[in-house]
């Protein structure tokens, strides 16, 4: 719990920095006063980059406790894909939440890659957090159509059945799912809090990884300048030690595109 809170901390610090998080005496403290940004705006990527240059945040991946749990999933050789990406969500931007959609269709790769959703401290119902479809793995990959919202591509899901769950979240609470695993993230009603979470994702290293997950999330930095701050070398190139079968991207086409 103490490694989510320093990479809680250390975010919040650099969004304090910026104006979207009211200054305030709780170090913890999300709460905002800002117009809300996304990603794709030109104001959200410097910001976004520094969180990514955050050691705290790329080393939260390597706790020994959830790769116990990853472990047990796939077994030997885990690989972390490095690409982490950190979400902040504000509250009054509802018509940008995550659509429902299938995490294979934006990494590829292998389909047996799990990820892992954390939420950066308490996620009551009130601020939203990740809604997964019941049973929704089992019916493989579902045609998209395009959508606002993170990815950009919203799964049909209608006919597969299965029920929504979700549930309030405590710190220190992961959310495991597969890459099949249809899934949406929920509005953020808090009215003035910022949502920090992350996701965090895991293959076997003998499986075929796509070659962009082995680059910063969002493509704008090099491993250079994210770890040009950082304290120690323990997890910096940790994917360099396997013998790794990149695989290039296909293009994926949505419904209303297609002839």
């Amino acid at each position: 719990k103490e490694a989510i809170l320093q990479a809680r901390r250390d975010i919040i610090t650099v969004l304090r920095e910026v104006g979207w998080i009211d200054a305030g005496h709780d170090p913890y403290g999300t709460e905002t006063s800002h117009p809300p940004h996304v990603s794709g705006e030109p104001e959200f990527s410097p910001v976004y980059d520094m969180v990514q240059g955050l050691e705290s945040f790329h080393t939260l991946a390597h706790d020994r406790a959830l790769l116990s749990v990853i472990s047990h999933l796939l077994g030997s050789d885990v690989l972390l894909q490095p690409s982490n990406i950190a979400r902040f969500i504000f509250p009054t931007n509802l018509e940008q939440t995550t659509p429902a959609h299938q995490d294979f269709v934006h990494i590829q790769g292998t389909p047996d890659v799990w990820t892992a959703w954390l939420p950066l401290g308490d996620c009551p119902h009130s601020m939203g957090g990740l809604s997964v479809l019941s049973g929704s793995h089992k019916h493989g990959i579902l045609p998209v159509s395009r959508s606002l919202g993170a990815g950009g591509l919203r799964a049909h899901f209608e006919k597969i059945g299965g029920e929504w769950v979700s549930s309030p979240f405590e710190n220190g609470d992961i959310l495991f799912f597969h890459s099949h695993t249809v899934h949406k993230g929920l509005p953020n009603l808090s009215g003035d809090r910022i949502r920090l979470s992350v996701d965090y994702r895991y293959q076997r290293a003998s499986d075929p990884v796509m070659d962009l997950v082995l680059t910063p999330h969002q493509g704008r930095l090099s491993w250079e300048e994210i770890y040009k701050d950082w304290k120690s070398k323990e997890f910096q190139y940790h994917w360099e030690k396997y013998e790794l079968i990149p695989v290039e991207k296909v293009p994926v086409q949505p419904v209303e595109e297609m002839g």
